[in-house]
């Protein structure tokens, strides 16, 4: 009796975890999901128009909502832990960038955006 007491709990256990998917559930909470080809592309394009806002000098706080925004997109850029590792790495020249904006030199800012967009942009040969 204890022998099929266990194995129906085991079962009933398997059953509801197996019952729903992970990946279905992925992207319901209000934000919109992209593959990671498309999540490049639009890391690339935020990281471009900081790069002329900053061209531009059109202002600080518009080049640093920029680089907010390409640092939340490029999130979405998961393939694997090659992919991770150089996603990562030209996070980090986001991170320069905004480090030396807050010290207004924008100069500095507009080289490590540059970095940060070829880093961006070299992901795809990694896929």
């Amino acid at each position: 009796m204890k022998l099929l007491k266990s194995v129906a709990i085991a079962a009933a256990l398997a059953l509801s975890l197996g019952s729903f998917s992970t990946t279905a559930v992925a992207c319901e909470d209000g934000r919109t999901c992209y593959g990671p080809e498309q999540a490049i592309d639009i890391t690339v394009g935020l990281v471009a128009e900081a790069i002329k806002a900053a061209d531009d000098k059109s202002g600080k706080q518009e080049v640093m909502n920029l680089i907010k925004q390409a640092k939340s997109a490029s999130k979405e850029i998961n393939a694997n832990d090659v992919v991770d590792r150089k996603r990562q790495r030209a996070v980090g020249e986001l991170k320069k960038a905004k480090k030396a904006l807050k010290n207004d030199d924008f100069q500095t800012a507009e080289d490590h955006l540059g970095k940060a967009e070829k880093g961006f942009a070299a992901l795809k040969n990694f896929l």
